[in-house]
C-alpha cells in the first residue's frame, strides 16, 4: 500500500508534535518556516535543491 502525502502535511505534523510534546515555542516554528521561504528564493536555492534530490536518490536507491 502506497500513501502519498504532501511534504507540507508531513512537516506540519512534525511542527505540531514539536510544539505539543517537545516544548518548542510556536514563534520558533514560525521563524523556521519563514526562514525556509526566504531561503527558497535565495541564490543558494538551486544548490540546495540539487543536494536534496541527490540525497533522496541515494536513500531510495533509484538511479533515474
Amino acid at each position: 500500500m502506497t500513501l502519498n502525502l504532501p511534504l507540507v502535511v508531513v512537516l506540519g505534523f512534525f511542527a505540531w508534535a514539536a510544539v505539543k510534546y517537545l516544548g518548542v515555542r510556536t514563534w520558533i516554528v514560525v521563524m523556521v518556516a519563514l526562514f525556509g521561504f526566504w531561503l527558497s528564493h535565495a541564490f543558494l536555492a538551486p544548490a540546495i535543491e540539487a543536494g536534496t534530490r541527490s540525497g533522496v536518490t541515494v536513500i531510495n536507491g533509484s538511479h533515474t
